[in-house]
């Protein structure tokens, strides 16, 4: 009795976990279909991703490449201040961060540098921007539709989302 109610129940969750790849798969070939219309241009496409005590600002790509390329960023603010730049925690009256998973368009360049981000123990190449234009308040998932953000540490990374190969089953 107890081996089959463990085969029923890894079966349910395999399944379970076919249909969330799935669905991921399926949710991003859409996003991807709309990264390729972007414009060319001189800018990057920055999504803001806030944890607490983290000093990175979030992470950047290029316009027409998939999230996948994208990396995190410490941000040179020595020409232009970060949207969002307040007060931070634990201070009273902060209002840093309420801008996680905004979508911005970011102008600027990477210095060539690196900083070292304590609270990751990451070392993270430095981009100092020139102008920040919001693009989407709300734009939905970042790397796929299933993530959780957890705001205690960095959940969120490209290496979440399904690989082509096992999307291309899905097709």
């Amino acid at each position: 009795m107890f081996r089959k109610s463990l085969t029923i129940t890894t079966l349910c969750l395999l399944l379970c976990q076919c249909s969330q790849l799935q669905s991921d798969c399926e949710a991003l070939r859409v996003r991807e279909a709309e990264i390729a219309t972007e414009a060319p241009g001189d800018y990057f496409v920055g999504r803001r991703y806030y944890v607490p005590y983290t000093r990175f600002w979030g992470y950047m790509r290029e316009p027409g490449k998939s999230w996948r390329t994208a990396g995190l960023v410490m941000m040179d603010e020595s020409l232009c201040r970060t949207p969002d730049r307040g007060i931070e925690p634990p201070a009273a009256g902060a209002v840093y961060g309420t801008d996680n998973n905004a979508e911005y368009i970011v102008k600027g360049s990477y210095t060539g540098t690196k900083a070292y981000d304590p609270s990751t123990n990451q070392i993270l190449p430095v981009f100092r921007p020139t102008s920040f234009e919001l693009r989407n308040a709300k734009p939905g998932f970042l790397f796929v539709p299933s993530e959780e953000y957890e705001e205690e540490r960095v959940t969120l990374r490209p290496a979440i989302m399904p690989t082509e190969q096992q999307c291309a089953q899905y097709r």
